[in-house]
């Protein structure tokens, strides 16, 4: 019996956990102070939108891990959240990235153009840049990148993949 036990006990030991809906590692998450988040501005346009790749480059000295959406909104020059945040973009799966020390990992954002929407509903303005909170943190960075932007919070303008390995 006391064999079975701890058998029972060694077994659920190598069970990986389930936290936020994916299995955990040993490899802690990655906290937005040990990241540099950047956009490549090198974008691809298509109708009416244009697809940058926004990059999390590890810097915490030690590997940790991503899993799912960055969050993403529009500011203006004093940190002001323009309109809607960006919705989620189902286009690739999450699943957990891990990032060795100086490591990349990517999500690709797409922005619409503003002049798309009627200037009723999108009121356009010129954005100073992207607030990103990494997937799963509480604290931001911003991003410094000009592009219209709509200041009401009616069309949704923006849209972010889940973080993928560079």
């Amino acid at each position: 019996m006391i064999r079975l036990l701890a058998a029972t006990i060694a077994v659920a030991a190598s069970i990986p956990t389930v936290a936020g809906g994916a299995a955990t590692t040993g490899t802690a998450p990655c906290r937005t102070a040990g990241l540099v988040v950047w956009l490549d501005t090198q974008g691809n346009g298509a109708a009416g939108s244009s697809f940058y790749q926004l990059r999390l480059t590890n810097l915490s000295g030690h590997s940790c891990t991503l899993f799912g959406y960055p969050g993403v909104s529009a500011v203006d020059l004093t940190g002001h959240q323009l309109g809607r945040a960006a919705s989620r973009n189902p286009a690739h799966h999450a699943h957990r990235v891990t990032l060795a020390n100086g490591a990349t990992a990517s999500a690709t954002v797409q922005i619409v153009e503003a002049g798309n929407f009627p200037p009723a509903i999108c009121r356009q303005v010129t954005a100073a840049g992207l607030r990103v909170y990494p997937p799963n943190q509480t604290a931001a960075k911003i991003v410094p990148f000009p592009f219209s932007a709509c200041s009401r919070v009616g069309p949704t303008y923006l849209s972010v993949q889940a973080v993928q390995s560079s």
